[in-house]
């Protein structure tokens, strides 16, 4: 029999409470922590989880503050929410970061880690990512839309165990000895189809059919691959996600590479709407777009390159998510998108 373990997962979204509620269906003792205001509803109705063989019903143990449960020792905790979220976490854990077990960051982005190791100490951080895709009908609902998988860094002591744990609870978990190239191969699967998505209002097969927008698609892609080939980072396939033919593709000519990504990335989507679409226009006030296209920017200035479609992807799409430019503004105009993002871009080689 498989050993059971304490875990303390941070966030009850789609991912969190995928994650661990799988877990807690094999038998390991899960502690979810979530803002306050949402605990008592989460107490009385439980968790939900629609998978590939069923539904299930979880009577979860929920907490709002840190000191209700740290009395306890844990085995190792899981962050699973969205980037933007994790400095108010950190505020939160920073009293209690001596008490706190190693912590596996399943965060998009390839900065998170880095924050998360500024608190704790190198030995006390696991980067992961979830390649699955997890839709949340509700507070304390999902339903595993696609079912891929999970990357685990290997390297720290505890990545085999919690790499077999996953595997018991069906989470299709992967082991990468280059956590680098597993985060950085992630982000380049989260930012296809995901800015343009969301400031024009277009699923993303809108997206990959039309000729201009995917040409800025083809543009902002590049740029990451640049900065990763000069950062030595290589591109990896992960779970189920074949991430390297992905990049390949994006490097044919156009005419090539635009009806084969409209079938493979735009097409298999279908309807679902990407992550910043889902945030500008449920109405959050909040953007990951400066954690992924705007990390490829400052990455970029750091080795002397340039991210200009990826800078002016971010700043447009937070300035929209602000308020400072209409939602409105450029919904459903594909050419005055393009007409913004490319404008004064001279001898640009990636085009």
């Amino acid at each position: 029999m498989n050993q059971k373990y304490r875990v303390l997962c941070f966030g009850l979204g789609a991912i969190g409470t995928y994650v661990g509620g799988s877990l807690a269906l094999v038998g390991h003792d899960v502690v979810f922590m979530e803002r306050p205001e949402f605990v008592p509803d989460l107490q009385q109705n439980g968790l939900t989880l629609h998978l590939e063989n069923g539904e299930y019903h979880i009577q979860p143990h929920v907490v709002g503050a840190l000191g209700d449960v740290l009395t306890q020792k844990f085995d190792f905790g899981i962050v699973a929410l969205k980037s933007y979220d994790l400095d108010q976490l950190l505020l939160q854990l920073e009293p209690f970061k001596d008490k706190l077990p190693p912590i596996v960051c399943l965060l998009n982005g390839v900065d998170n880690e880095r924050k998360l190791i500024h608190l704790l100490g190198a030995d006390r951080v696991i980067a992961g990512t979830v390649t699955s895709a997890v839709g949340k009908r509700g507070n304390g609902q999902i339903v595993l839309e696609k079912k891929r998988g999970i990357g685990l860094a290997s390297g720290h002591v505890l990545s085999g165990a919690i790499h077999e744990a996953f595997l018991e609870a069906g989470l299709n978990s992967h082991l990468y000895s280059d956590a680098n190239s597993m985060k950085w191969s992630k982000m380049l699967t989260n930012l296809p189809a995901n800015a343009t998505s969301a400031i024009l209002n277009w699923t993303a097969s809108q997206v990959y059919t039309n000729r201009l927008i995917f040409r800025l698609e083809v543009a902002m892609l590049r740029e990451a691959i640049c900065v990763m080939k000069s950062l030595q980072i290589p591109v990896t396939d992960l779970p189920r996600t074949p991430v390297r033919a992905m990049s390949w593709m994006f490097n044919l000519p156009l005419w090539i590479s635009q009806p084969l990504l409209a079938q493979t990335l735009g097409r298999g989507r279908g309807d679902k709407m990407p992550s910043f679409h889902i945030d500008l226009h449920g109405g959050r006030g909040k953007s990951e777009v400066d954690y992924l296209n705007g990390a490829v920017v400052r990455y970029a200035t750091d080795i002397g390159q340039i991210a200009p479609i990826n800078d002016r992807l971010t700043k447009l799409l937070l300035a929209i998510t602000s308020g400072a430019i209409a939602i409105s503004e450029y919904e459903n105009q594909p050419e005055k998108l393009y007409h913004e993002i490319t404008h004064n871009i001279k001898d640009y080689s990636l085009w």
